[in-house]
């Protein structure tokens, strides 16, 4: 069976740059889509850090909606891709969101059955952690809904195999094989699951590495590789990225 090896040039998918650069400077009909894919992308990953720092889905949705207010407006209009990757960007944006509510928060009365919320040393020490913890979750989240889109319309058990062997980690191929025939309504073969998961990792993988190099501007292989290992998804990647990568044109032997 042939891998397809991994060439950052050749990702699908708009960078978060451009789509930033076109929701303040492009057409009328641009700034709409633009804003829109970005804030449907990533509105996600915001709400997952907001509601694990503040611990109340009401005020989380307030500060989402605050977000995306703040973005509409365009007070984001001076990001520049010169200053560090998208991920940063929406990290101090995130932060200073944060920073605002706490110490709004500080000096207003609060009710009594009111989720605790973190100090602002509290925020501070566990801001840079639990923000990319919660930027990972949702990278792997895209992965997998890409993954399930993908069976949707080829009809080939991609996401169903892959599911099968994250939640029976423990299962060999024999035992595997048995439950997915149960799952598809279909016989599946030892065999042909080793084959299937195979297919399914690459598929996966491939999702996950595309939404990697979205969040980065030109980004070399180097930098997707240090973006992976910094989101701690270097191990779902690694075997994929040692195969030999593609050439760009007119690039010597």
């Amino acid at each position: 069976m042939e891998h397809e090896p991994f060439d950052p040039r050749l990702s699908r998918m708009e960078t978060e740059w451009t789509l930033v650069i076109q929701s303040h400077s492009g057409s009328p009909e641009q700034v709409i889509t633009a804003q829109k894919a970005l804030l449907e992308r990533y509105s996600g990953a915001i709400h997952r850090y907001l509601l694990g720092a503040v611990h109340d889905p009401d005020v989380a949705s307030e500060l989402v909606q605050e977000f995306a207010l703040r973005y509409l407006r365009g007070d984001f209009h001076r990001a520049d891709p010169s200053r560090g990757r998208f991920r940063d960007f929406i990290k101090r944006s995130i932060r200073n969101l944060m920073l605002n509510h706490l110490k709004s928060q500080k000096r207003r009365a609060r009710p009594l059955k009111a989720a605790p919320e973190p100090s602002i040393e509290a925020f501070e020490t566990g801001f840079d952690v639990e923000f990319a913890e919660s930027w990972r979750k949702d990278l792997l989240d895209r992965a997998w809904k890409s993954l399930e889109a993908l069976q949707k319309k080829t009809g080939q058990p991609y996401y169903t195999v892959l599911r099968c062997r994250v939640e029976h980690p423990d299962l060999r191929s024999p035992a595997l094989a048995e439950r997915l025939s149960k799952d598809l309504e279909r016989p599946v073969t030892a065999n042909g699951v080793r084959q299937a998961l195979l297919r399914a990792r690459d598929k996966f993988v491939k999702f996950l590495l595309d939404e990697v190099s979205a969040a980065l501007e030109n980004p070399t292989f180097d930098d997707i590789e240090q973006e992976l290992i910094d989101l701690n998804l270097i191990t779902y990647c690694r075997d994929y990225l040692r195969r030999p990568r593609t050439r760009a044109a007119g690039e010597e032997e």
